[in-house]
């Protein structure tokens, strides 16, 4: 059952912010980090208004906070189908739809790949080194709503010879995205560090004092009347790595809810970004590997849109 607290604002902590205000009640117990989690997440009010985290508070001020009960974090397999590319004894690459959440988190402790990935594959309980407790076998990751090319290990030999590849970037990674706008240049390098967004913990975002280096490589494969079709190469991979960077340069991917245009267009629904191609050292054999997929129907019917306007 959510447990709700409620609390008055007196004059000796008026000013204060709001997630400051909660970590210092005794009987909430929570960190401030899990505070602002709940406050994100619409669990608090102040005089009735869904607050957020640094607002400052006035006297006499009505807070309510809403605490549900712990989820459970113990990892279930479930039958989930996925789309197999390619798979042998030692790793698997798949075809990641939309909407499929890669590893479980809060507010997804269920329905993932993960959950997948243990409904069809067999850990040996000694592969300690296969992503950890909550991550068995993910080697890299896609955002929830961008469809492509994943590879997965399927034993701890595989995770640590991918992981490796991955850390002295040899890991082909190279993405179809429909952009607003039309980039001045056919090809460019993009590079400028990416960490949270310094208000919207949500967020990501270019953040020269804090950020990590991110570096994308971009170039135009076809021009349209306020798009265009780039391939994007990660060089390195951060968080909405893509998203961030091609709204920085202000050419933000068409569809993106969170860092595109606040009318989607062409009938997409979220964000038109595509892991294309994939390409890497298979950790056993040490033979070359490498897949391309097209993109997914809504992407595909986006684009044809565009050609056949341009046709027009």
């Amino acid at each position: 059952m959510t447990a709700e607290f409620r609390y008055t604002v007196g004059p000796e902590t008026a000013g204060q912010r709001l997630d400051a205000f909660l970590a210092g009640q005794a009987d909430l117990g929570l960190t401030r980090s899990r505070i602002q989690k709940l406050i994100d997440d619409g669990q608090c009010t102040a005089d009735g208004r869904p607050g957020k985290a640094g607002w400052k508070l006035e006297s006499g001020q009505e807070i309510v906070m809403r605490v549900p009960p712990p989820q459970s974090t113990e990892l279930v397999a479930e039958a989930i189908p996925l789309d197999v590319v390619y798979e042998d004894d030692d790793v698997m690459v798949i075809n990641k739809p939309r909407g499929l959440v890669v590893h479980p988190a809060a507010g997804h402790w269920q329905g993932t790949l993960v959950n997948a990935l243990l409904g069809q594959i067999e850990y040996d309980e000694d592969d300690e080194g296969v992503g950890g407790t909550l991550r068995p076998g993910i080697v890299h990751r896609l955002d929830k709503d961008t469809t492509g090319l994943l590879v997965v290990a399927k034993n701890d030999r595989s995770m640590v010879a991918l992981q490796e590849q991955i850390r002295l970037r040899q890991v082909k990674r190279e993405y179809l995205a429909l952009v607003h706008g039309e980039p001045e240049v056919d090809a460019g390098r993009i590079e400028a560090p990416i960490g949270r967004h310094p208000s919207d913990r949500k967020r990501m975002a270019v953040n020269l004092k804090n950020g990590r280096d991110a570096v994308t490589h971009f170039r135009v494969l076809e021009r349209f009347k306020d798009f265009s079709l780039v391939v994007c190469r990660l060089e390195t991979g951060r968080t909405h790595q893509i998203r961030v960077h091609m709204a920085y340069i202000e050419h933000p991917v068409a569809g993106d809810p969170t860092y595109g245009r606040r009318k989607l267009a062409l009938g997409l629904t979220a964000q038109a970004l595509h892991a294309w191609r994939l390409g890497f050292t298979h950790p056993a054999t040490g033979a070359d590997l490498e897949f391309e997929l097209p993109p997914p129907a809504d992407m595909q019917a986006a684009i044809d849109l565009l050609r056949a306007a341009d046709r027009s």
